[in-house]
């Protein structure tokens, strides 16, 4: 489970996040969803302990980002936006490295590797040195990455793009499949469509701050709208 509490984060003059609060459950899929400049990408980066808050804490399965990064990033997988990978290493290496990170044995880490290499069905492109691959390639590279230590909690921010149809269905496929087998998967998207299909809940965050925050019919209700993307334009407007 991931919680933060209200979370604040500063640049300079610039506040980036003003106050968010949200709860990212077991067994669920929470849609994080605003405008360019809302401040999702940096709520996330203080969630995944990579920015350290000015104010505020979260809890990563009850492990503090502010007080006990470490133990927190560890109950973490993170698919960052633009995330990169080692360009000379193949796909495996590189899923293999990061498995030798969170203290994998190396058995246990090959078969991990191998195990995600079918998942994400990247069977042309697993023994081959990233330098060159394709967006798909390399956003699969780096989602193997995240999963490779089983972790409980998955963030992805924005993880569809750049990706083709059928790389979107796929990790469409994978997001409910983490779901269901009880893990808590928090991601950030710009597309309405996509966060009406997948998720389970959904937190509007806008100027730093979160709106509204439910499943994707009770935000519809609070905004008198037919459809999450109407909701979505009526909350932003009228903030």
């Amino acid at each position: 489970m991931i919680e933060s509490q209200h979370l604040a984060k500063r640049f300079g003059a610039v506040t980036a996040v003003r106050e968010v609060s949200l709860l990212a459950a077991d067994g669920r899929i929470t849609g994080l969803v605003g405008p360019n400049g809302a401040g999702k990408s940096t709520s996330l980066r203080m969630l995944y302990t990579v920015l350290r808050p000015d104010a505020g804490d979260a809890l990563i399965d009850g492990h503090s980002v502010v007080h006990a990064p470490l133990a927190a990033a560890a109950h973490l997988g993170v698919l960052a936006h633009g995330a990169g990978i080692y360009p000379n290493l193949t796909a495996r290496e590189n899923i293999l490295y990061f498995g030798a990170l969170h203290g994998l044995k190396r058995a246990a880490c090959r078969a991990r590797a191998a195990e995600l290499i079918t998942l994400l069905d990247m069977q042309e492109c697993a023994d081959r040195r990233a330098r060159g691959f394709s967006h798909g390639e390399r956003l699969k590279t780096a989602l193997a990455r995240a999963l490779v230590h089983r972790p409980r909690n998955v963030v992805l921010d924005e993880p569809t793009n750049g990706l083709d149809v059928m790389g979107v269905r796929a990790l469409r496929a994978l997001l409910r499949q983490l779901r269901d087998q009880g893990h808590c998967v928090l991601f950030s998207s710009h597309v309405m469509q996509e966060v009406s299909e997948l998720c389970d809940e959904v937190a509007v965050i806008a100027a730093g701050t979160v709106l509204a925050s439910g499943t994707p019919q009770a935000i519809c209700t609070r905004a008198a709208a037919a459809t999450l993307e109407e909701a979505f334009v009526k909350l932003i407007l009228s903030a």
